[in-house]
């Protein structure tokens, strides 16, 4: 279990760096005419995060689950996929990657790496859904599993709506430039 715990601890570590990232490419995005959508949301997904890996750690301390190697090593798998997902669309987003909607008036979209696949609009998102799933599950905390799966969904419903919106004001339509 404390290598669990490790585990946690440095997905922890990897979204203060995300902060990090997306607070120097916000003051980037600002000073070019960036525009700020969807703060209203903002906070329940940070919530929502925090919850997740404090969810990891309680879940399975307090009810004592078991590693169970046919389930854990798979989703940690699944668990580095996400990662490495999700540092290939702020690798291509570059500076105008952030946790919050921001949209910078003139750019073109992001057409490059993971966002030129028509088909997953959203790349960063499918990165956040299949980590909030997986990484429980690495030592069965099922509840935690699916309570941030069904939280995740309904903001995400929320969240994909207000970034389109945004992008929508681009002059070529709703194509990711955020997340």
């Amino acid at each position: 279990m404390p290598w669990y715990s490790l585990l946690i601890v440095l997905v922890g570590l990897e979204r203060l760096a995300e902060l990090v990232v997306a607070r120097r490419n916000a003051k980037w995005s600002i000073a070019r005419g960036g525009v700020v959508r969807g703060q209203g949301h903002y906070p329940w997904m940070v919530a929502l995060h925090t919850g997740l890996l404090a969810g990891c750690l309680l879940e399975v301390h307090l009810a004592d689950r078991p590693f169970v190697p046919a389930l854990g090593w798979p989703m940690l798998a699944l668990v580095v996929a996400a990662q490495a997902l999700r540092w290939w669309c702020i690798r291509a987003l570059g500076p105008r990657w952030n946790t919050q909607v921001i949209v910078v008036p003139g750019l073109p979209l992001v057409t490059s790496g993971p966002y030129r696949f028509s088909r997953l609009p959203h790349p960063n998102y499918v990165a956040v859904a299949v980590e909030g799933a997986a990484l429980p599950l690495v030592h069965g905390a099922w509840v935690t599993a699916l309570t941030f799966t069904v939280l995740n969904a309904a903001l995400m419903v929320v969240r994909i709506r207000c970034e389109n919106e945004a992008l929508a004001t681009l002059a070529d339509g709703p194509r990711p430039a955020t997340s």
